[in-house]
C-alpha cells in the first residue's frame, strides 16, 4: 500500500471508529437496574417475576460460573425522542472476541414475552413504546464462563459446577435507553464496506476512486456534529457504492446461520436456552428485513424449542412456513461422521425427517454437516437411501497439510454410489460477509470454470448469536459492487438446484474424506465412546426382542420408550459430544445417561425375552446376532447345545506359558507378551519373529493447539515400552483358562487376562486400566509377519482399505486412522485382524529387515489424557476387550467383531422360540429387525452385504407378513434406487456393500396406536 493511501485508511478507520460508531447510540438515558441472582440451575420465565430484585449498579461484579442472573430494566423515554427508534443497549460485560462463548441474555417484556437476545455482537433490544411513556423490560442473563478465549488452550475448571469459581465473573459496562440513529448506522457499513473493498483491490482506477471517496466523506464529517452531518458523507459515498459488478462475477448464496454445537463448552441444558435465544433473534430480524433467509440444522434443537419454549417455537413455526426460516440437514443431530455405527446414521435420518415431516410437512432435501470430524465412505449410499440429494461440509478446509482439491463435486461411497456434494470455499461456517470472505471464496473456488458461485452460511456460531443486521445491510451493499463477489440470500436447495445444472460433469472424489487434523478424536474420552457403542448394540437388541414378542407372543411394541432411548443416542452422538472434545460437565452427563439407556435398554430385552419363553426353569440362550452360535440359531431363542470340545492345553516351557487349543499354539512369555500365535494347520505364525503383541506402548502426547481434538505426528519420537510385570498367573473359571498379567508404570496399573476359547482361531484380552497420566497415549501393539500392502477396517455396513505406506503427503497425514470393530490385515494367503469392543483409533507402522522381510505393526489406541478441555478426561478405570483373529480373512474379522459386541444372553424360561426372520447363505447380514415407526405393524428388516463383494441368499420370514417390499431408509417406497426385493422364493442378491432395506407388510395384524400417542405418527413417516 503507497504511504499516502494507508494515510487515507487509517484516518478513516479511526474516524469510523472513534466517532461514527458511537454517534449511532449516543443519544441516551441510562437504565435502572436491578438484579436478582439464581445461582443454581435456570428456572423458568415466569417464575423470575416473583424474585427478589436490588438494585444494581454498572461495573459491579455478578455471575459466578454457570450461575443465571434476572436483570429488571426500566427507564423513562424522553420527549424529545419524537419519532425515533427506540432501543436498549446492554453490555453484560461481554469481551466481543468471541460472541457465543461467555456470558449472554435473553429480553423479555414484563409479561414474560421473549423479545431479543444480547450478546458480544448484538447488544441492542428494540423498545415498543413512545417518547413520556415508561419502559421495563426483564433479562435473564447466564454467567458461562469464557473458556475459549486464547490459541492454545490451557486446562480449566470452570468446565463443570462442581469445580468451576463461586467468584463473580462478570460485571455490566453499559445499560442505556438510546435513539438509535439510522444514518449513522448506514455510513458506519457504507465505510466499513468501502475500507474492506480497497483492500482487496489491485492498484488501479477503482480502487484508487475508492480511497479518494472516502477521502472526501471523512471531509464531509464534521466530527463534532457526526450525526447532523452523515447524510452529506454518504452522499459522497453513494456513487462508490453503486458500481455494479461485472457479469461474470461469483455469486455467493448466503444463508442465515448459527451453527449451535448441541453442547461443547456449555452443558445440554445451557444449549436448550442458547436456542431459545438465537432464535428468538433470528426470528425478530427476519420480521425487520424482508430479503434476509435463516437456516437451522438439528430436529432435537428444534424439539428442546418445542417442548421447553413454545412462544419461541410458535414464531420459527410461523417463519417456516413463510419459507423464510428453513429447516437443514434431515438429521436429529449435526452428528459425528466417522464414528457411529451404520443404524445409528440409519437413525439420525429417520429421526431427523421424520421430525421436520411431521411438525412442518417438510422433507430436507440436503445433509447439512459443515463441522464434523472428517466423512465416512459409507455416508453416500446412506444419504442417498435416505432420499438426500446434496451433501454440505466445510471441516476438510482445517486440513493441516493438504488442500482438497474440489468444492462442487461427486463424493463416491465404498458401494460406489455417488452424492452431488459442495465445500463451501469462503472456508468458515460462521462467515459475516467481509469482502475479504467473499474476495477468499472467489480465489479459491476450484470449480469456477463451470459454476456460477457458491454457498456461505452467515452468522455468529458454534456458541450461537446467528447473523446480526450489520451483515444483512453488508450483504445490500454487496449484492451488487463492483470489484467484490455478488451477494443474494438464498435457500440452500435452490443454490444446489443451479449448481447441478451448472456443474453437469463434477470432478469424483472416491472413498472417505479424511479430516487432516482432530485425530485424537477417535480416542479421547473413553467411557463416553464406550457407553455409544454399547447403547447402539442394545438399541438393535432390543428392537430384535421387541418385534419378535409382538409377532410371536403377542406383546405390545415399545414404540415410545424405544424412541426415547434412540433419541438420548442420537444426542450424544453430536460431534463434539462423541468425539469426546466436551467439557467435563458435559461427558458426566454422558456417562450417566449411557448408563441409564443401558439400563433400560436392558429391561426391554428382559421383559421381550420373558414374554416370548415364557415363565419356566429350562436353560435358554438368546441369540442377538445375526450368525449361529452355541446351536442356537440368529435371531432364536434355544436351549444351549453342549458341543464335545476340548479345553485347551496350558504348560510351562522355557519360553513362557504355551497355551493350545487344537486351531492355535499361543505362547505368552516370561513378562507376560505373547511371542507366537500359530495357526496349526498351516504352520504359519501371526507374530513377527522376536517380537512381542499385546505390547503396551505409551507416548508423550502434546498436540500444538487442541488437546483433546488433536494427535500430532511427533507423538511418534517418544515411546515407553510397557514390558515390566508385576506378576503373571494362570487363572480357571467358568469362562475357561486364563493367563492374567499385571504391570504397573508411572501413576497407572493395569491388569490383562489373556484367553485363547477352546477350538477358537481368536486370542482375547480383557484389559482393566487404572489410568492417571496426563498428556500420554496408551496403544497396545501386534507385530504382525504379514506384507501387508493395506489395512481393511470396518466402517459402517463394510470397510475401508488403506495402505500402509506413505508414499504421499496424503497417506503421511493420514498417520493415525478409524475404525469401528476391526482392522484386518492380510499378505496373499494368510492374515490377521484385530477386534476390539470400545476402541475406533488404530495407526500401523510398516517396517522391514533382512532377516524377518516386511512387518506390519497394528496398534490400537487405548485411552488418551488430554487437559482442554476436561483437565481430568479419562482418570480412573476402564475397560477394554480386544482380540486377536489368527488366520482370518475380512468375513472372520466381521463375524469375530460381531461375537464380541453382541454377547449371548443366558436366562430361564418355559420354551425355545424360532427366529422370526432367516437368512441363509453366506455374505449377507442382518442389521436391524424392527417394526416400522409409523406403527402399522409392518416389519423392517434391514440387511447389507459386509465383504465388498456381490453376494446371494435366502431370506425367510413370518408367515404373518406379506411379501417383503424394497423401500428407502425412511421406510416408504421412494422413486430413488434402494435395491431389488426378494424374488418369490425369497432370494436376495446384493452388490457390494449394498444395504438394503425391506418392509413387510403385517397380515392380520391391527396397527398398534397407543392412546393419546396417535397424533405423534400420522403422517406415516419414519421416527
Amino acid at each position: 500500500m503507497k504511504p499516502a493511501d494507508a494515510l487515507v485508511v487509517e484516518r478513516a478507520q479511526r474516524v469510523l471508529d472513534e466517532r461514527i460508531r458511537p454517534a449511532i447510540t449516543a443519544r441516551s438515558v441510562a437504565l435502572e437496574l436491578r438484579i436478582a441472582p439464581v445461582p443454581g440451575e435456570p428456572i423458568a420465565p415466569t417464575e423470575a417475576l416473583a424474585l427478589q430484585y436490588t438494585p444494581y449498579r454498572p461495573g459491579d461484579p455478578w455471575g459466578a460460573a454457570w450461575s443465571t442472573a434476572w436483570f429488571r430494566a426500566s427507564a423513562r423515554i424522553p420527549d424529545a425522542w419524537l419519532g425515533e427508534r427506540i432501543e436498549a443497549v446492554v453490555d453484560l460485560g461481554f469481551d466481543t472476541t468471541w460472541p457465543g462463548f461467555q456470558c449472554e441474555g435473553l429480553a423479555y417484556t414484563p409479561a414474560m414475552e421473549p423479545i431479543k437476545a444480547i450478546n458480544p455482537r448484538n447488544q441492542w433490544v428494540p423498545i415498543e413504546a413512545a417518547p413520556g411513556e415508561d419502559v421495563e423490560f426483564y433479562i435473564e442473563a447466564a454467567a458461562n464462563p469464557n473458556l475459549l478465549d486464547h490459541l492454545p488452550l490451557f486446562p480449566t475448571w470452570q468446565g463443570d459446577r462442581s469445580t468451576a469459581s463461586d467468584q463473580p465473573l462478570y460485571a455490566v459496562k453499559r445499560a442505556d435507553l438510546t435513539a438509535f440513529d439510522v444514518e449513522c448506522h448506514e455510513l458506519a457499513l457504507d465505510v466499513e464496506v468501502l475500507l474492506e473493498l480497497q483492500a482487496e483491490l489491485e492498484d488501479g482506477p477503482r480502487r484508487a476512486s475508492v480511497l479518494r471517496g472516502i477521502d472526501r466523506a471523512m471531509d464531509a464529517i464534521d466530527l463534532h456534529r457526526v450525526a447532523e452531518t452523515a447524510a452529506y458523507a454518504r452522499a459522497v459515498l453513494r456513487p462508490l457504492l453503486e458500481r455494479p459488478a461485472s457479469a461474470s462475477e461469483h455469486t455467493l448464496s448466503a444463508i442465515g446461520h448459527a451453527h449451535i454445537d448441541s453442547a461443547w463448552l456449555w452443558p445440554v441444558r445451557e444449549t436448550v436456552r442458547k436456542v431459545a435465544r438465537t432464535t428468538t433473534s433470528m426470528t425478530q430480524l427476519l420480521s425487520e428485513e424482508p430479503e434476509f433467509l435463516y437456516g437451522m440444522s438439528s430436529a432435537q434443537q428444534y424439539e428442546w424449542l418445542r417442548d421447553n419454549r413454545p412462544e419461541v417455537y410458535s414464531r420459527v413455526a410461523a417463519a417456516v412456513r413463510d419459507g423464510r426460516f428453513v429447516p437443514l440437514g434431515g438429521m436429529w443431530v449435526e452428528s459425528d461422521a466417522v464414528l457411529p455405527s451404520g443404524e445409528s446414521l440409519v437413525r439420525q435420518f429417520t429421526y431427523g425427517q421424520g421430525f421436520f415431516r411431521r411438525e412442518f410437512g417438510i422433507t430436507c432435501k440436503g445433509v447439512w454437516l459443515p463441522d464434523s470430524f472428517g466423512y465416512s465412505a459409507a455416508l453416500p449410499q446412506l444419504m442417498r437411501r435416505a432420499g438426500f440429494e446434496w451433501f454440505l461440509s466445510q471441516k476438510l478446509s482445517w486440513n493441516q497439510v493438504n488442500t482438497f482439491p474440489h468444492h462442487t463435486f461427486h463424493w463416491e461411497g465404498i458401494d460406489g454410489t455417488r452424492m452431488f456434494s459442495h465445500f463451501p470455499p469462503i472456508d468458515t461456517y460462521n462467515a459475516r460477509l467481509s469482502v475479504g470472505e467473499l474476495a477468499g471464496a472467489r480465489r479459491r473456488f476450484a470449480q469456477a470454470d463451470r459454476a456460477s458461485g457458491s454457498i456461505a452460511a452467515v452468522g455468529w456460531g458454534d456458541g450461537g448469536g446467528g447473523t446480526t443486521r450489520e451483515m444483512v445491510g453488508r450483504s445490500r451493499r454487496l449484492a451488487s459492487l463492483e470489484g467484490s463477489p455478488r451477494v443474494t440470500w438464498e435457500r440452500p436447495d435452490d443454490f444446489f438446484d443451479r449448481a447441478k445444472q451448472e456443474v453437469t460433469d463434477p470432478p469424483v472424489w472416491v472413498g472417505e474424506l479424511v479430516l487432516e487434523a482432530h485425530r485424537g478424536t477417535l480416542t479421547s474420552q473413553h467411557r463416553t465412546k464406550q457407553g455409544n457403542r454399547r447403547g447402539e448394540q442394545l438399541l438393535v437388541e432390543a428392537e430384535l426382542w421387541a418385534a419378535t414378542a409382538t409377532a410371536r407372543a403377542g406383546a405390545a411394541y415399545p414404540y415410545d420408550e424405544l424412541d426415547s432411548l434412540w433419541k438420548t443416542l442420537l444426542l450424544h452422538q453430536f460431534h463434539d459430544i462423541l468425539p469426546g472434545t466436551s467439557i467435563a460437565w458435559v461427558h458426566r452427563e454422558a456417562v450417566e445417561s449411557y448408563a441409564a439407556l443401558a439400563r433400560n435398554a436392558v429391561d426391554l430385552i428382559r421383559r421381550s425375552l420373558d414374554a416370548l419363553a415364557g415363565a419356566g426353569a429350562t436353560e435358554l440362550i438368546a441369540n442377538a446376532s445375526p450368525f449361529e452360535r452355541s446351536g442356537v440359531p440368529a435371531f432364536g431363542i434355544a436351549v444351549p447345545g453342549h458341543a464335545d470340545v476340548e479345553p485347551p492345553t496350558i504348560e510351562q516351557t522355557d519360553d513362557g506359558i504355551v497355551i493350545d487349543n487344537g486351531v492355535l499354539r499361543v505362547t505368552v512369555s516370561a513378562d507376560g507378551l505373547i511371542t507366537s500365535a500359530v495357526e496349526k494347520t498351516s504352520g504359519r505364525d501371526a507374530i513377527a519373529s522376536g517380537r512381542a503383541a499385546g505390547l503396551l506402548q505409551m507416548h508423550q502426547d502434546f498436540p500444538n493447539t487442541r488437546d483433546a481434538w488433536d494427535v500430532d505426528a511427533h507423538y511418534r519420537n517418544r515411546v515407553e515400552d510397557l514390558t515390566a510385570a508385576d506378576s503373571i498367573n494362570v487363572q480357571e473359571d467358568a469362562d475357561g483358562v486364563h493367563v492374567v498379567v499385571e504391570r504397573s508404570f508411572s501413576d497407572s496399573c493395569v491388569r490383562q487376562r489373556i484367553t485363547v476359547p477352546p477350538a477358537s482361531a481368536v486370542i482375547r484380552i480383557a484389559q482393566e486400566t487404572d489410568w492417571h497420566e496426563h498428556e500420554r497415549l496408551l496403544k497396545v501393539a501386534f507385530p504382525l509377519a504379514l506384507n501387508a500392502d493395506h489395512t481393511t477396517a470396518e466402517t459402517q455396513f463394510g470397510y475401508v482399505k488403506r495402505v500402509t505406506h506413505a508414499n504421499t503427503s496424503w497417506q503421511t497425514a493420514q498417520f493415525e486412522h478409524s475404525m469401528h470393530r476391526f482392522v484386518h490385515a492380510e499378505e496373499p494367503g494368510f492374515g490377521a485382524s484385530l477386534v476390539g469392543d470400545s476402541t475406533y483409533g488404530y495407526d500401523v507402522l510398516r517396517d522391514s529387515d533382512d532377516t524377518t522381510g516386511v512387518t506390519t505393526t497394528v496398534r490400537l489406541s487405548l485411552l488418551r489424557s488430554p487437559r482442554y478441555p476436561d483437565p481430568m478426561a479419562d482418570q480412573g478405570v476402564h475397560t477394554h476387550e480386544y482380540a486377536l483373529v489368527v488366520g482370518s480373512q475380512v468375513a472372520d474379522a466381521t463375524r469375530s467383531a460381531i461375537e464380541l459386541d453382541t454377547p449371548l444372553r443366558r436366562f430361564r424360561g418355559a420354551k425355545a422360540v424360532a427366529p422370526l426372520v432367516r437368512v441363509e447363505g453366506d455374505g449377507i447380514l442382518v442389521s436391524a429387525l424392527k417394526l416400522a415407526a409409523d406403527r402399522s405393524g409392518d416389519l423392517i428388516v434391514r440387511l447389507y452385504e459386509p465383504n465388498g463383494r456381490r453376494a446371494v441368499a435366502r431370506l425367510t420370514v413370518d408367515a404373518d407378513y406379506g411379501p417383503g417390499q424394497a423401500v428407502s431408509l425412511l421406510e416408504e417406497p421412494t422413486d430413488i434406487a434402494v435395491g431389488a426385493p426378494p424374488a418369490p422364493d425369497g432370494t436376495l442378491r446384493l452388490t457390494p456393500f449394498e444395504v438394503l432395506t425391506l418392509r413387510f407388510a403385517a397380515v392380520g395384524r391391527a396397527p398398534q396406536n397407543i392412546a393419546g400417542q396417535g397424533d405423534r405418527h400420522t403422517k406415516g413417516t419414519a421416527e
